[in-house]
């Protein structure tokens, strides 16, 4: 039976709708387009369960297209009637318009970085011969595509320093094409391994070991599930086709594994993992033909990171009998958890990572969400703990055994990323490169308060704004987070929110649990049936923020992306009296079938499985979409999404925008934005200025906050 095309129902002269405070009723309201409803109703255990939207699910179908174009004709026409929204645009525009670098890293007599001018889509690859040689462009993404959307990343040289592997995306997908390029030549080989998602190059003589997948059926490349992820070694010069399986488990589909090679290239390391967490490790003695994969680390219950060799042990990261984290040696011949030796024993401090250069170990530590790193001898002795500029985030303490200048990047708040040069022999730091950014950082200032939650518990939160602000409960004020998978929110700058805060706006981010900062003990706290933690610390932030007379509730923001739109999707059908303005984006919204798309089988350690009745009954208390109450006024929302998503698949949006629409009773617009060509992340730079611009727009449009306009910038009428 053919699907009826939609009902498309556009207010004539959408340019009336007048911007609004967002607790106040307006007199005309947006018409949405008319969203089908299908007799879908799933029995998960005894409960039936109702999913009208489930059509949506299908991104190729014609009526999906149909309602995808009506409802961005909707979004775009209501932005196009905000006044200032150029004005927001061409700000953001000067705003990034600042020369941005990676830290430079070594390959021989070579060093490879990153740079981007201000405004183009991609970074650029530079190489150039020591320090102080000329650079010169090595790859340059923005001359690959038409519109900029074609990312490059470098994935490692081979040990002889020949040549270097490169990944290829296309449109924000997840999806890449492994590359290799003759470093002399700055030419690339006739070699494409295609079908590959999160891999390595991990390079052995004259090839290379890399994960890959089966290719996909035709038209589900961006949603079907990825299943059966192997390991294969290509030699250089041989098609795909004659690759080596090196290691496949044909018994358990849903797991991820990676290849890596130690510097010597004389062991093959295998992480292999069931989700978001957990670890299993074998290695196999590449110098002993034939020989066996052995098991280092069994899994699922830890994680484990290897992170180099030392007289035949392996020096492994892991929270294995340390929630906080510690460095053990382990014999690859003995490998038993008793026989383990402690080279970096367990801190009240969450040991966030580690990694070795020049000799030397470093271990990068969080105190309260602040970096502090520290340099040992490989046995763990504490040589010195480098002193950093400020309370902040720093990174990049990696490289090869014979290193001797190292780079590291420091940010925070109001501090721009800067890059440093360190001497590990001495312990010197000094600025390599610093940006020039039109902010003046001098005039904000940053503080991290901890407020209780609704347990009682202690998290923390970073609250940035300008110098001497009135708290009287009428900043605009813009709350965001994440809390989960073990990821920790630390200190950054992003020019991103320049406009907010020159508009006398609040930035706030508090450290839900879920996150990694305070070790596994506080992910353990939000995750699975703890996962409403994660949503109380959230409420309890906004709640502390309004009380403390930063903002009040129409003048108050909460934004979130991915995990984090699943929580700005849970709070607001869970508080939807609470904020003024809501921005869930790419968030996975349907708890109950996430699982089935793509990469989603690997949250299930997070999240728990709607397969499994004892997860069915909390996923299903909280799952935003299946939480609208009817005739609720929600905040004013932007739900926004990509075509290219194929992490977090758009149906979740489309799905959750249609549930809201239909639920959603007051005059709050409450629109989705679905972006072409992207994908989990804005694909190029133009695409994320005018993002932000929508972004700004929207959310003091319905605020009732003209921002003030930078010097030469106007508004159009």
């Amino acid at each position: 039976m053919k699907k009826p095309m939609l009902t498309i129902i556009l207010i004539a002269g959408i340019a009336l709708v007048v911007g609004l405070a967002a607790c106040k009723k307006a007199e005309v309201r947006l018409a949405y387009p008319e969203t089908k409803k299908v007799d879908q109703v799933d029995d998960y255990f005894g409960t039936k369960v109702a999913d009208p939207y489930r059509w949506l699910e299908d991104d190729n179908a014609e009526d999906t297209k149909a309602w995808v174009e009506a409802q961005n004709k909707v979004t775009f026409g209501y932005l196009d009637t905000i006044p200032y929204r150029p004005a927001i645009k061409a700000r953001l525009t000067d705003i990034f318009n600042y020369p941005r670098y990676s830290s430079p890293f070594r390959v021989g007599e070579n060093y490879f970085f990153s740079k981007n001018d201000g405004l183009q889509n991609q970074s650029v690859t530079y190489i150039q011969k020591g320090l102080d040689g000329p650079p010169e462009v090595f790859i340059d993404p923005n001359a690959l595509s038409p519109d900029g959307t074609i990312r490059v990343g470098l994935l490692g040289p081979s040990l002889d320093d020949k040549y270097m592997a490169v990944s290829r995306g296309e449109a924000g997908s997840d999806w890449s094409e492994i590359r290799v390029m003759d470093i002399a030549t700055k030419q690339e080989l006739p070699d494409r391994i295609l079908w590959n998602k999160f891999s390595g190059a991990a390079w052995r003589g004259d090839g290379f070991y890399y994960s890959g997948y089966d290719k996909p059926a035709a038209g589900e490349e961006l949603k079907a599930k990825n299943e059966f992820q192997k390991v294969f070694y290509h030699k250089l010069g041989d098609p795909q086709e004659k690759d080596v399986l090196v290691w496949e488990d044909k018994e358990h589909p849903l797991r991820y594994v990676g290849a890596g090679t130690t510097e010597d290239e004389k062991w093959l390391i295998l992480g292999v993992s069931e989700g978001t967490s957990g670890s299993e490790v074998w290695v196999q003695d590449l110098t002993k033909k034939n020989a066996p994969f052995t098991l280092l680390f069994k899994g699922f219950e830890y994680d484990a990171a290897p992170l180099e060799i030392v007289d035949g042990k392996f020096l492994v990261h892991t929270n294995h009998g340390a929630p906080n984290f510690r460095v053990v040696a382990i014999d690859p011949a003995d490998p038993a958890p008793e026989k383990w030796a402690t080279v970096i024993p367990e801190k009240p401090e969450v040991l966030s990572g580690a990694g070795t250069a020049g000799g030397y170990l470093f271990t990068n530590y969080l105190k309260d969400a602040n970096t502090k790193i520290f340099q040992h001898a490989l046995d763990g002795a504490l040589v010195r703990e480098i002193e950093l500029p400020a309370l902040g985030t720093a990174g990049g303490f990696g490289g090869r055994r014979d290193e001797k200048v190292m780079f590291y990047g420091f940010t925070s708040f109001t501090y721009p990323s800067t890059i440093y040069k360190y001497d590990p022999a001495t312990g010197a730091s000094e600025v390599f490169r610093k940006p020039e950014v039109k902010f003046d950082p001098a005039a904000y200032e940053t503080k991290q308060v901890f407020y209780a939650s609704k347990d009682g518990t202690k998290v923390p939160m970073f609250i940035v704004h300008k110098k001497g602000l009135k708290l009287d409960g009428k900043n605009p004020t813009y709350l965001t987070a994440y809390g989960g998978f073990n990821i920790s929110l630390t200190p950054s700058f992003s020019p991103a929110y320049v406009p907010l805060l020159e508009n006398g706006g609040v930035f706030a981010q508090p450290n839900l649990r879920g996150g990694g900062e305070y070790g596994e003990t506080w992910h353990k706290a939000g995750m699975l049936d703890k996962k409403q933690n994660v949503f109380d610390d959230f409420i309890a932030a906004a709640e502390y923020l309004i009380a403390e007379k930063y903002t009040s509730t129409g003048r108050l923001a909460i934004a979130g992306g991915s995990n984090g739109g699943l929580l700005v999707g849970a709070v607001m059908t869970q508080r939807p009296e609470l904020f003024g303005v809501a921005f869930p984006a790419v968030g996975v919204m349907d708890m109950l079938r996430y699982h089935k798309f793509t990469v989603g089988w690997g949250w299930a350690v997070e999240y728990g499985s709607s397969d499994n009745e004892k997860d069915f009954g909390y996923l299903y208390a909280y799952s935003p979409l299946h939480n609208f109450k009817p005739g609720t006024c929600y905040p004013a929302t932007m739900v926004t999404t990509a075509d290219h998503d194929d992490r977090v698949v758009p149906a979740h949006s489309f799905k959750f925008a249609a549930a809201l629409q239909e639920n959603h009773d007051c005059a709050r617009p409450v629109v989705i934005r679905v972006e072409v060509r992207s994908g989990h992340g804005s694909s190029n730079v133009t695409k994320a200025i005018e993002g932000l611009a929508d972004k700004w727009s929207f959310m003091f449009h319905n605020m009732g906050v003209k921002p003030v306009y930078p010097e030469g910038v106007k508004p159009t009428s």
